[in-house]
């Protein structure tokens, strides 16, 4: 059996010098929840790339942004209509100075912002890509956190 070691490690964190990058990116998230709370799929999709992946908590795949428009369009008219939610970055870690992964814990709320579970409800991990000098969404996954 071959024992082989870590590589070095390979994310840079905020600490590193992207803190103009982290308060980007976190707008970015910000303006997605703010999307979600008030059902509106403009805002809650403005930041995806044109050809991003969204996976959605039941394992649903979205490929591109006319799809995830689409999804948002439907879920907001339905399943989602009365939903809102707090969101959370807890890290940010560089792969590259214009890529970034942005994780994000979530908790349902009532229409006040008062939380509704006792711990987050769902993880997403965001892949986040600077380009043109903004940063745009190119994957996201939602994951049911277990309870």
């Amino acid at each position: 059996m071959t024992t082989t070691t870590s590589p070095r490690p390979l994310l840079a964190r905020p600490t590193d010098g992207h803190d103009d990058d982290v308060a980007a990116i976190r707008a970015v998230v910000a303006d997605v929840e703010a999307g979600f709370n008030g059902n509106d799929v403009d805002r809650a999709t403005a930041h995806f790339a044109a050809d991003a992946v969204s996976v959605g908590v039941t394992g649903a795949e979205l490929v591109g942004i006319d799809a995830i428009v689409a999804a948002h369009r439907s879920l907001f008219a339905g399943v989602l209509a009365d939903q809102h939610a707090r969101y959370e970055v807890v890290d940010v870690a560089f792969v590259r100075p214009d890529v970034a992964l942005a994780r994000k814990h979530a908790w349902a709320t009532d229409a006040e912002g008062t939380d509704l579970d006792v711990g987050h409800a769902m993880v997403a991990l965001y892949v986040m890509v600077r380009e043109e000098g903004r940063w745009w969404i190119a994957a996201r996954q939602n994951t049911l956190a277990p309870t």
